[in-house]
């Protein structure tokens, strides 16, 4: 590499190497493959090897000591696997629950996640984009494609991915220009929601060292997957400036089909390759999705009466049904962030940008990864769900910089070493407000007329972070390693009420209360995590090991609770939680058999994770607040096979089966709506009603899940090739609700994906067809009591809320094309 282009290079990275994204390799190691290798692969040299980056470092799947399930580039297309919701509907024990509000989703993994309600608590299961981590739920908004592959981690990553990674992570991998010229389009129509899309990827090299990739994709439904059965609703509003005079609104019902999302993606990545060991990558992308309708999932499953609570004409029988109103369409137009025509909606909107740099010498690989990433998501919502007359606005926004250093040795001796260090400064702006009670406040501020009451929040954080593991080969087949991360955070936060109608002072604290008008936090956390892992290689296809892994989740401020005195006397507190801790074992062998023919894995773990941050939704007097559950613990096993006999090329069977027990060892929690004495509600802690959750089932816990898949690919005549795919995902019955209600018990059920296609021997062009959920099960992934329903709680003679579950995506076929170069 000639002086000219080496100073080059630096110089567009130099300013603290501000833009990153791929991890390190070492100098005997290939970086992975850009599409990676395929479980679903139909060459017939038997199973493929799969290329990871679990340990910060390129290594096989099968010669790392941690329970990771790797899906190519070629698997995401052929099972449409193109968001994190489709990812985990095909993977064993992990779910993604989508909500309209709070942090905009639950991931859970293993049986612990938080629920999603809040906004300030991040999720347990950690999404990582090119190295980067994504705190926020509503990352399931963005559209994943143009993949290079996703990891799939199970159990605590502090380590290498530090903070908010206690029960897993998810890793994805966006691709990167290669070698040669690409060129590729593809169209799509999925039948189900009338939805057209297309993706074109334009890829070249730029001279002997630079590459460039563009990427975009884009989508418009023309309907939905969910039907809006809500008739028109009238809303008499009591205008406490005059008297408590009424005038009469009507609220239209909202769109029949929903969601009718549009979304354009694009992503631009520059790559630098000077072949002597300095790589660098800047990538900048953004992304836009808007839909029609905002809690379009929240479907009634189930009711006391077989009808709703709020609208007893509407059936509780749940389906892919759901009954919401627009605003009214003149208090819309007053209304902050209301559509002026009333429509319910949510739009998200987000950018980053990430650059690389690595450096291979010859005893240290050197990384740095830079990022930067803002979203933005406002919405409008019939928040409760039922046509109630209950409707919210939001803006929130959060805002992130990071940038991590690492260096590891690869030295010929048995001792190496990784270190690294992250920096990250955070902020999120939160505004709401809450239309609801009929009332109006014709004297009330501009935009506060029809608002029961508003909310704004921020939070402010930083963090600091130092990690370090030693890499110790005792003998050839044996490898120790013990590491360590120390995280130290700040959050600064505050909360407050700026609007209260006055007929609400009484239960809602307006920002000019004398006592906690305006709530503070000045949070301060320190954490050491250590990891400690110990394997045996054997043979060159047997490893066996065992691990003890620690983690630690980010404490913080309940940025969008609610300050009722109805609730507590100490609304600072109930903001306010602690840090989420997990600590425990794993161990597993993975084996590659006959000739690699067959791979066999098998893992057992048991990890107890104390202060469990769960947020509590008071359906009685619509109010939140977050707790900290004493303790928990997730144990089980997972076994993963798959066999691609030589003697059949193209053919690979696959399945797993999972079983995890993920139960609170220690929690005193709150009751849920309607919950009687007799049903459990019998404690009383400072005069209100508490339930003894030890025992109980953590939300989203089946007991058994199970995979079962096979593919088949062959050549057909001279030119063409036909392949196919079947796959099923069977799960045991779970609850929905993170407090033990039973009646948000989902049954067991199994879903069924198909796909077909035919195309040319040399990939330039193909035609398939993806089915996904093809029996149109529907299930739901979390549930809770819906708004004011449910009284007596802690009662003889309590009465049950209606539950709305969060459902699932139904049966989807999609028609594509695709065009290659």
């Amino acid at each position: 590499m000639s002086g000219t282009a080496r100073g080059a290079a630096l110089a567009l990275l130099a300013p603290g190497v501000l833009l990153a994204g791929a991890p390190a390799f070492a100098a005997d190691e290939a970086p992975p493959p850009q599409s990676g290798a395929s479980a679903d692969s139909t060459a017939s040299s038997g199973v493929q090897d799969i290329i990871v980056t679990a340990r910060r470092r390129s290594e096989s799947v099968q010669s790392i000591p941690v329970s990771v399930q790797a899906i190519s580039a070629a698997t995401v297309q052929t099972r449409d696997l193109t968001s994190l919701e489709k990812i985990a509907a095909a993977t064993p024990q992990f779910t993604v629950a989508r909500a309209s509000n709070g942090a905009g989703a639950q991931l859970t993994m293993r049986g612990i996640g938080s629920n999603a309600t809040s906004i300030g608590i991040e999720q347990s299961v950690a999404i990582v984009v090119d190295s980067v981590y994504y705190g926020q739920g509503r990352v399931i908004n963005e559209g994943f494609f143009d993949l290079a592959r996703v990891e799939i981690l199970k159990g605590p990553q502090a380590l290498f991915y530090g903070k908010n990674a206690t029960a897993g992570v998810i890793s994805l991998t966006t691709a990167d220009p290669g070698k040669d010229r690409e060129i590729l389009a593809r169209v799509g129509y999925e039948a189900n929601a009338r939805q057209l899309y297309g993706e074109a990827v334009y890829s070249t090299p730029l001279g002997d060292n630079w590459g460039l990739r563009l990427a975009v994709r884009g989508s418009k439904m023309f309907g939905g997957w969910y039907r809006n059965a809500a008739g028109s609703q009238n809303y008499p509003t009591l205008d406490v400036a005059k008297g408590f005079a009424s005038t009469n609104h009507v609220a239209a019902p909202s769109a029949a089909d929903q969601p009718q999302e549009r979304e354009l993606i694009g992503r631009a990545t520059l790559k630098y390759d000077g072949g002597t060991g300095l790589t660098a990558t800047l990538k900048a992308s953004g992304s836009w999705n808007d839909t029609i309708g905002n809690g379009w999932n929240y479907s009634a499953v189930r009711c006391p009466t077989g009808a709703t609570a709020l609208n007893p004409a509407y059936k509780c029988d749940g389906g892919f049904k759901i009954y919401q109103n627009n605003f009214p369409v003149d208090i819309a137009q007053a209304t902050p962030f209301a559509r002026e025509n009333g429509d319910l909606y949510n739009t998200y909107k987000s950018w980053q940008v990430t650059g690389t740099v690595n450096y291979d010498m010859q005893n240290v690989t050197l990384n740095s990864v830079t990022n930067y990433n803002w979203n933005n998501n406002k919405f409008g919502c019939d928040c409760d769900f039922l046509g109630g007359g209950v409707w919210a606005t939001e803006n929130a926004s959060y805002h992130a910089f990071s940038q991590e250093l690492r260096a590891l040795t690869k030295f010929e001796g048995p001792f190496n070493v990784m270190v690294g260090g992250l920096y990250q400064k955070t902020k999120r702006t939160f505004f709401q407000t809450v239309l609801f009670a009929n009332l109006e406040n014709s004297a009330a501020p501009t935009g506060m007329r029809y608002v029961a009451y508003a909310k704004d929040s921020a939070t402010d954080g930083e963090t600091l972070s130092a990690y370090g593991q030693a890499i110790w080969k005792i003998v050839p087949t044996i490898e120790a390693t013990a590491g360590v991360r120390y995280t130290h955070e700040t959050k600064k936060s505050f909360f407050t009420q700026p609007y209260v109608n006055p007929a609400l002072t009484g239960i809602f604290r307006p920002q000019s209360a004398a006592a906690n008008g305006v709530l503070t936090g000045d949070q301060k956390f320190n954490d050491w995590s250590p990891d400690v892992t110990l394997s045996w290689k054997p043979t060159t296809d047997v490893m066996v090991y065992g691990a003890y892994k620690t983690a630690y989740k980010s404490g913080g401020f309940s940025n969008s609770a609610i300050n009722s005195s109805l609730v507590t006397n100490n609304p600072s507190a109930d903001l306010a939680f602690n840090p989420e801790k997990g600590r425990g074992f794993e161990a597993g062998i993975k084996t590659t058999l006959f000739d690699r023919q067959l791979r066999a894995n098998l893992t057992l773990y048991s990890y107890k994770y104390t202060d469990l941050q769960i947020d509590f939704f008071n359906a009685q007097v619509f109010a939140y607040v977050t707790y900290n559950a004493g303790a928990a613990r997730s144990k089980g096993a997972e076994l993963e096979l798959e066999y691609a006999p030589r003697s059949v090329p193209g053919l690979t069977l696959r399945g797993t089966l999972n079983y995890n027990r993920a139960r609170y060892i220690d929690f005193i929690a709150p009751c849920w709506s309607g919950q009687s004495i007799a049903a459990g509600c019998s404690l009383k802690v400072n005069g209100i009603e508490r339930q003894d959750l030890s025992g109980t089932p953590t939300s989203s816990a089946p007991e058994w899940t199970a995979t079962a898949g096979v593919s088949y690919e062959t050549e057909i005549g001279k030119d063409l090739k036909i392949g196919g795919n079947i796959d099923t995902r069977t799960t045991s019955s779970y609850l929905g609700s993170s407090f033990g209600d039973p009646y948000t018990r989902q049954d067991g059920y199994a879903v069924l994906d198909a796909g077909l296609r035919i195309g040319a021997q040399n990939d330039r062009w193909q035609l398939a067809v993806i089915g996904k959920n093809l029996t149109n099960k529907f299930y739901f992934i979390g549930a809770g009591t819906a708004p004011l329903t449910g009284a007596g709680t802690g009662t003889n003679n309590a009465t049950l809320g209606d539950i709305i579950g969060y459902g699932s995506m139904p049966r989807t076929v999609r028609l594509q094309v695709t065009v290659k170069y």
